[in-house]
């Protein structure tokens, strides 16, 4: 399924600075990029590169003598997300996890699954199959936390965000991880674009890795799974930053847009019976 990507940052500089950008998409095996363009205002330095903490691209600019920084960012993305029926993905023990799954059973800087085991145990621990955990913890994000514009910051962690029982996608994505975690699941933080996403802006998830295959959840419901385009994977947003400022800038406008015009939203009966990956 095709989807027309754009984005547009607009940055007043006080003095020179370096800024780190992750707005790429990835290209997957199930997820073809074409027509990519990335701009930036004359006289600033760029330089892209990935960086190992994380599956992700990054641009870094340094804004040399300009007080105005304009960037731009379009692409076409054609995914390709596929489903399994539930009852016939199988749990694996952890002694037969793919090896690049097991860092993220780890507790990390955002996701303290090491504080929120008695909390996932005697709310989820009933359920006899990782899946159902998974999907369980998602519909009790949505249900018990208030998504609330405005509630949290850059230091909020998942305990915060059960305590406060408020915040916005990135807070759903990293109290979801936490918990999976807290129960042995391998969970992992999404970043990308989300199709038709209303207030338009980037948006978060997780993934839950069941089978050695990665599922992913959208707490929020502010998404539909076959709609999203993969920017950047991590333990957390620690990993997948979309903008990290070392020095004086200040965002004057954002614009993000992702449309398509064949898209057509999974219902939540269309997702009865079954679980989203993203990649094969």
């Amino acid at each position: 399924m095709p989807f027309q990507i754009n984005v547009t940052l607009e940055y007043s500089v006080q003095s020179r600075s370096t800024m780190l950008f992750s707005l790429h998409a990835l290209s997957t095996p199930n997820q073809t990029l074409r027509n990519e363009s990335f701009t930036v205002t004359r006289g600033a330095e760029c330089e892209f590169f990935p960086l190992q903490t994380g599956e992700n691209r990054y641009v870094q600019i340094d804004t040399c003598d300009l007080r105005q920084l304009i960037l731009t960012y379009e692409v076409s993305a054609v995914t390709n997300p596929g489903s399994r029926l539930v009852r016939e993905i199988s749990s694996v023990p952890i002694a037969s996890l793919e090896r690049s799954s097991l860092r993220y059973l780890f507790p990390s800087r955002y996701c303290q699954s090491d504080r929120l085991g008695l909390f996932a145990s005697k709310h989820f621990g009933h359920l006899n199959h990782p899946l159902a955990q998974a999907s369980a913890i998602s519909d009790w994000i949505f249900e018990q936390i208030d998504y609330t514009a405005g509630a949290s910051d850059a230091a909020t962690s998942a305990c915060d965000t059960l305590t406060d029982r408020a915040g916005v996608c990135r807070d759903f994505a990293h109290l979801g991880i936490a918990l999976c975690r807290a129960l042995s699941i391998p969970a992992r933080y999404f970043t990308g674009y989300a199709c038709n996403m209303q207030p338009p802006d980037f948006h978060a998830c997780f993934e839950a890795c069941v089978g050695n295959q990665w599922f992913v959840f959208d707490p929020t419901r502010l998404s539909s799974p076959n709609g999203l385009i993969r920017i950047a994977t991590g333990r957390d947003a620690a990993d997948a930053s979309l903008a990290t400022i070392f020095g004086a800038v200040r965002l004057e406008n954002m614009m993000v847009s992702c449309t398509s015009n064949d898209f057509q939203p999974l219902s939540r009966q269309d997702l009865e019976g079954k679980a989203i990956l993203l990649e094969p």
